[in-house]
């Protein structure tokens, strides 16, 4: 009798044991799992990240380019649909998943910084190209090229435009650039120069008062100087013109798209 009751507790001991090691197991299987479950969570985590800096800079870059909406749309989920029977995933198809979606977005992103970088480039390009007017609402007086000398006869090859001003009318600058000169400089009266890093200069001559000093670094439409008629000339206008490498040229093509009114006044 004593006999067998002893057997039988050595059996529910080594039941017990059984028991104890399949749940320590089990134990050590949930945790390896919540392990792997966090590691995943902290990749969706990094993930989720990318794929808001993606659609921050694809929102930016549709700004930048003046991109229409539509498929330009970064917050509109794009659909999706399908009619294959689901299954269960495994483990390491969730993984595979992914680490592909990972490369995906790594190449998105490098693809998007070269796009912003064009982009980028492109609209300093054409922040540094002279292409608006030297002032609000005036008209040309005086082209560029050959005309009679308004200081009592003679021909006179005029090296750039005048525009209709008065006296303390502000002077805008027509691009990016650095004031290379600001100062008096012969018959051109107050004179502002701006450098504008692509081989192109303009200048802006007669005016009453100068805005700026030299090595000033200025954006397109601020107030370089004031308007007026210092120097050579027969009274309050704007002289403006454009040198490209070193050789003057016409600004006419550099005023805009749109057409550019013109009087009958000649000026000096």
């Amino acid at each position: 009798m004593a006999g067998r009751s002893a057997m039988g507790m050595a059996q529910v001991s080594l039941l017990q044991a059984n028991v104890d090691q399949q749940q320590t197991e089990l134990d050590q299987v949930r945790r390896g799992a919540q392990q792997e479950i966090n590691a995943m969570a902290a990749r969706l985590g990094e993930l989720q990240a990318q794929a808001n800096r993606l659609n921050a800079l694809g929102e930016r870059l549709t700004r930048v380019g003046q991109l229409q909406d539509g498929e330009f749309d970064f917050n509109e989920p794009v659909g999706v649909g399908g009619n294959d029977v689901a299954f269960d995933m495994r483990p390491a198809e969730l993984k595979e998943g992914v680490n592909q979606l990972e490369r995906q977005f790594a190449a998105s992103g490098q693809q998007l910084s070269v796009l912003e970088a064009l982009l980028f480039n492109r609209e300093l390009d054409k922040n540094a190209t002279p292409s608006r007017m030297p002032i609000a609402n005036s008209y040309i007086t005086s082209g560029f090229g050959g005309r009679a000398d308004p200081f009592g006869g003679g021909g006179q090859y005029h090296k750039g435009i005048d525009f209709k001003a008065n006296v303390g009318d502000p002077v805008l600058a027509v691009a990016d650039g650095v004031v290379s000169f600001a100062g008096v400089k012969g018959g051109y009266g107050n004179v502002v120069d701006v450098d504008h890093g692509n081989g192109y200069i303009t200048r802006y001559a007669h005016n009453s008062r100068l805005m700026v000093k030299a090595g000033d670094l200025i954006r397109v439409g601020s107030v370089v100087a004031k308007a007026g008629s210092t120097g050579r000339s027969t009274g309050a206008h704007v002289h403006f013109e454009v040198w490209e490498n070193g050789r003057v040229v016409n600004p006419r093509k550099f005023l805009g798209d749109g057409p550019t009114p013109v009087g009958k006044v000649k000026r000096g």
